[in-house]
């Protein structure tokens, strides 16, 4: 059996909770288990609504933030272990693309400086006039030129032609795997369905993966191969896309998808919901973290977390005593 890319492990993230907190710990991410395969090239898709965790993996996974307990590894290798050539390689090899394409680049620096600098840190050209080549190889990726971008500041673009810059630096460093965290909820629609081909186009003819972090179950819908759904830091679904988003188990994923308002002017959106506050299941000690949402709630609910059942029949593992 080959080593997977990459291997998340029980990971838990847990803010808070120190000797001088007056509140409980805040759990942000709990026990979160995840496999990526070297072959094929695939899109895993990581949904739900804000404060579901999203964010908090993608920064555990590119390093911004240690974790509690648990561990990530990378072709076999623990992250936190590594030497400085594996971390460089893991730095390489692990891109970014982040949501917002106004607070990522330094307004000081022309275009030109974001691609020189990885370009300068990672050795990827031996010469000027090669450096310039693939820097302009992957503006074209994007539909971009060089001549009309790399002497610009940051604002004098639009937001946009920002967020397929960083698709474009991401894939100059050819990685394996690229964690894009909310990378169209920034643009309009016309440029976020060409950042999404771009995504696919990627993913089949370079062989990059994706671990795609959205709270949009529409884009996932059109590019996902895989699928997890988070709740208070839990995953309460995961399996192929299509089998979640067309026929949902988990009580949670039914209301998510179910909160989707259907485009007719004659079927009115129920918008009077009442919800309870967003922390209190993340700082519940026991039991599962939708209880005081759920309509099947049982006695055990309220004092064991479910784990992952898998569904006879299906490629679909829910959190949830039903299918227990």
């Amino acid at each position: 059996m080959t080593t997977p890319l990459l291997q998340i492990q029980d990971a838990t993230k847990v803010f808070g909770g120190g000797f001088l907190e007056s509140s409980p710990p805040l759990v942000a991410l709990d026990r979160f288990s995840l496999e990526i395969q070297e072959a094929p090239a695939r899109i895993t898709t990581i949904a739900g609504e804000s404060g579901s965790g999203k964010t908090t993996l993608a920064n555990v996974i590119l390093g911004f933030l240690p974790l509690s307990t648990g561990k990530i590894l990378y072709k076999g290798q623990d992250t936190d272990a590594m030497n400085r050539t594996q971390r460089l390689a893991y730095r390489k090899e692990v891109q970014a693309i982040f949501q917002d394409p106004y607070e990522v680049y330094n307004p000081f620096y022309r275009v030109q400086h974001i691609f020189d600098v990885a370009m300068r840190h990672l050795g990827l050209a031996r010469s000027r006039s090669e450096a310039r080549d693939a820097i302009e190889e992957a503006l074209n990726v994007v539909g971009l030129r060089g001549d009309e971008i790399l002497e610009k500041h940051p604002h004098q673009l639009s937001g946009g032609q920002r967020q397929r810059i960083m698709v474009a630096r991401a894939y100059m460093l050819r990685p394996r795997l690229i964690v894009a965290d909310e990378p169209v909820s920034a643009v309009d629609a016309s440029l976020r369905a060409m950042i999404l081909d771009i995504m696919l186009r990627l993913r089949d003819e370079h062989g990059m993966s994706f671990l795609y972090i959205t709270h949009d179950l529409s884009t996932a819908y059109q590019i996902g191969d895989e699928m997890m759904i988070l709740f208070q830091g839990i995953t309460a679904e995961r399996g192929h896309t299509v089998e979640i988003i067309e026929n949902p188990r988990h009580p949670y994923v039914r209301e998510l998808i179910a909160s989707i308002p259907a485009p007719n002017p004659n079927r009115r959106w129920n918008t009077d919901i009442a919800l309870p506050p967003e922390d209190i299941g993340r700082r519940r000690v026991k039991g599962c973290r939708f209880q005081m949402r759920c309509p099947h709630c049982m006695d055990r609910c309220l004092e064991t977390q479910p784990p992952l059942f898998p569904v006879e029949g299906s490629s679909t593992e829910v959190a949830c005593f039903l299918y227990g």
